[in-house]
């Protein structure tokens, strides 16, 4: 919980500081990205307290009924007028002066189903027919829904994380093996399909191809990190918040935290990650019954696979994603979704025997 709210802490000041200069020129208002930040934070802390609170046993007993309230939701999104379109995807649903995101809830609501197919039917596991190909063919699914918005990098860290717990759980490696090969096929085949995610491969092989269009943002983020040095430029005194790296406070906040904080800064993050990972590895490992131990791995992979993904990113590793990193970039329904999480994490803590 300390780490949660110091990650928490950084993340809202880091939203200030790499946004305040974007919002006084769009909206007249400094403060208009921290305090709706700060709204998410409040509400998903609350949340987070409140799941604490209760048996994670629950979450087994209704897992099919959430399971059903989060494809409603993909389906829902999909729906002209109902679903609202940024950046291309049409993924968010808007309530009022806010939206939500059902992909990021699907995430959450597939890891409490396949946690409680996996406790109960555990036995099967080994088996291609009966247990490896409904469990994977449900993950797919989810997959394709969330693909039809469509959100890759919501997609694949969904598909990550569930190989992880199937892994896990005990299935076969052959398994793997072969759906790999043709999961590799239809990954090839999605990229391929539409030509942004080519232009974002390019630009990730040499975004000085094209500085001023598919690789303006990662070398901008680039041109963010390296000035920081050892120490950083000091908090609040970036220059790439000043219009050149887009929407900083959002994807490529990590960028801003290492312009502003340096390689100290980022390197106390990375801290603060890696021992959430190992707490959250500890809770699995010692939780008292099978689907405990299946909900902590699959909750503590998918923060973990975020952070590695969205850090891999900004410092140029791999192609842009569009994956948040968790606790600290802005954005409402991620940030409210990690702290429910979160809370679910600390109510199999309470259990376990650490």
């Amino acid at each position: 919980m300390l780490v949660i709210f110091l990650l928490l802490i950084i993340g809202m000041v880091t939203v200030f500081t790499s946004s305040y200069v974007w919002a006084e020129y769009k909206y007249d208002d400094m403060f208009f990205f921290v305090k709706r930040q700060m709204l998410f934070a409040g509400i998903g802390v609350i949340l987070m307290l409140l799941i604490m609170a209760f048996p994670y046993q629950i979450w087994m007993k209704y897992s099919k009924i959430i399971l059903l309230g989060c494809f409603t939701l993909l389906i829902l999104v999909l729906i002209p007028g109902i679903g609202m379109v940024r950046g291309g995807a049409q993924s968010w649903i808007g309530i009022g002066a806010f939206s939500i995101q059902p992909s990021e809830f699907a995430k959450l609501g597939l890891m409490m189903f396949l946690s409680m197919k996996l406790a109960t039917k555990q036995k099967y596991i080994t088996s291609f027919k009966k247990g490896f190909f409904p469990l994977l063919l449900l993950v797919f699914a989810t997959f394709g829904m969330i693909m039809l918005q469509p959100d890759l990098g919501t997609g694949v860290v969904l598909i990550l994380t569930c190989v992880v717990m199937i892994f896990v759980a005990g299935a076969r490696i052959s398994h793997f093996v072969g759906v790999g090969l043709l999961g590799i096929v239809a990954f090839v085949f999605l990229i391929l399909s539409a030509p942004y995610r080519i232009s974002r491969i390019t630009a990730f092989l040499n975004p000085w191809e094209d500085p001023l269009g598919d690789g303006f943002q990662i070398i901008q983020s680039l041109y963010a990190l390296g000035p920081g040095g050892l120490m950083g430029t000091g908090l609040g005194k970036s220059l790439q918040k000043y219009f050149y790296l887009p929407e900083p406070q959002t994807d490529f906040i990590f960028a801003i935290l290492g312009e502003e904080l340096g390689f100290l800064g980022g390197t106390f993050l990375l801290i603060l990650f890696v021992i959430l990972f190992w707490r959250g590895i500890k809770i699995a490992l010692a939780a008292p019954d099978a689907f405990g131990r299946y909900l902590a791995l699959g909750i503590v992979s998918m923060i973990t696979l975020q952070v590695l993904i969205n850090i891999s990113v900004v410092i140029g590793l791999i192609p842009v994603t569009g994956i948040t990193l968790p606790y600290l970039s802005y954005g409402g329904s991620s940030l409210t979704l990690t702290l429910c999480s979160s809370g679910i994490l600390l109510s199999i803590s309470k259990s376990a025997n650490i």
